[in-house]
């Protein structure tokens, strides 16, 4: 047994990182020197229901929890003690799709993952419109088609993420994302590394006669570069994640991300 490794977990010297890919969820846990811990996978498969690729919100509870159960019970083979704390957690996941909540959190619609492209309508529209490319899996080419097509749940959006800020916003609270997993959602503005303002404004007047009781910026994330501060896991959060109530609560929390850079 190495003793320092084992201080390093003990003292919460350590990083989890948790991927949410297409066919597995992965999870590591690393000391401070990147030496790894534990590591766990959690394999699962999107399903096509109602015409759209998903994964249930149960499924991604389920995978999420199971992973760490995996990464505590090798801690506790390994070093003999229970897991309590983590020096830092950051989660990724596959980039783009669509996940559009109520005000109480609730899922409005099925995710909708990357892997959907009957968006076509809508990302042609919106490319001419912004003079700037949009891919129909990007987050925004979900939205807009969704109110071409006039579907009820548009009315009762209060936020729009990805699956890494959503798993984030279910961990801390916050309503944040990563840079990198924003540009599959929206148009980034180089200069001001934030969502584009013009197309944003773009995007208000074309959906105007519509009366939505939102406006778009404030349904999306705000938009984090690496390394800032995007909040901490919350006692909520703590206990989705450890439903065993052994895992201490504000533990940082990097950015979300996407699988672009993993």
């Amino acid at each position: 047994m190495n003793q320092k490794t084992k201080e390093e977990v003990l003292n919460g010297r350590t990083a989890l990182g948790i991927e949410f890919g297409s066919t597995r969820i992965k999870a590591v846990l690393i000391t401070s020197d990147f030496e790894t811990i534990a590591s766990q996978t959690y394999d699962w498969e999107n399903q096509l229901i109602n015409g759209y690729w998903t994964y249930s919100v149960e499924e991604i509870i389920k995978g999420l929890q199971e992973v760490y159960r995996g990464i505590k019970q090798e801690v506790e083979n390994s070093y003999g003690f229970e897991l309590k704390s983590i020096g830092s957690i950051g989660c990724s996941a596959m980039m783009q799709g669509y996940i559009a909540l109520d005000q109480k959190g609730e899922l409005l619609v099925p995710f909708r993952t990357w892997r959907n492209t009957n968006t076509s309508e809508a990302a042609t529209a919106l490319t001419k419109e912004f003079n700037f490319k949009i891919p129909q899996r990007w987050s925004i080419a979900h939205l807009y088609q969704a109110v071409i097509n006039d579907e009820d749940h548009v009315h009762n959006i209060h936020y729009i993420t990805t699956l890494s800020g959503y798993i984030h916003w279910r961990l801390t609270g916050n309503r944040s994302i990563g840079i990198c997993d924003a540009s599959g959602m929206f148009p980034i503005d180089q200069n001001s590394g934030d969502f584009d303002t013009e197309m944003v404004n773009t995007f208000t007047r074309l959906i105007d006669q519509k009366n939505y009781k939102w406006n778009l910026r404030d349904i999306l994330p705000n938009v984090l570069l690496a390394g800032s501060d995007a909040g901490s896991l919350s006692k909520e959060g703590a206990k989705l994640l450890d439903p065993s109530g052994t895992l201490q609560p504000g533990i940082p929390m990097c950015p979300p991300e996407g699988d672009g850079g993993t």
